[in-house]
């Protein structure tokens, strides 16, 4: 399944690659984190996340990205590709397969100075995201169902 932001028409390759994770509590939350000040979309709440370096698989950056910025660590086996995103910001194009994690080792420490919060999918509209975001929160009820 692909979920498209609705400013995807006419999206062009190559894009950013960028990999997302829900990671859900034992109460159905889902983990978001506000960008810092000195990022780009600044105050904007998100799923963790970030860049897929080069010879790095999605799981792969998933991992790093989890340990860099909240201090735990994901098996591959507990990551499920739930969709896919693309979304044409003015100045780039995004492309963000989004997974959902329910089991990590350690405890969530944000590291880079990002604020955090758990969230139950109905809140989530509370909560300002980039845009490329949107198509996700209506579709993380039926996630949570499945995996």
């Amino acid at each position: 399944m692909i979920a498209m932001g609705k400013n995807s028409k006419n999206f062009d390759f190559p894009g950013l690659l960028v990999v997302a994770v829900l990671l859900v509590n034992k109460n159905q939350q889902v983990l978001i984190a506000q960008r810092p000040e000195e990022k780009s979309m600044a105050g904007l709440w998100e799923f963790p996340g970030g860049k897929v370096h080069a010879g790095e698989t999605e799981k792969e950056a998933i991992s790093r990205e989890l340990t860099e910025e909240l201090a735990i660590t994901v098996s591959p086996a507990s990551l499920h590709r739930v969709t896919e995103i693309l979304h044409k910001y003015e100045d780039f194009q995004l492309i963000m397969p989004l997974y959902l994690c329910r089991r990590w080792s350690g405890n969530i420490t944000p590291l880079e100075g990002q604020k955090i919060a758990w969230v139950s999918p109905e809140d989530l509209p509370d909560y300002p995201m980039p845009p490329a975001d949107a198509p996700i929160i209506g579709l993380i009820p039926g996630f949570l169902k499945k995996f």
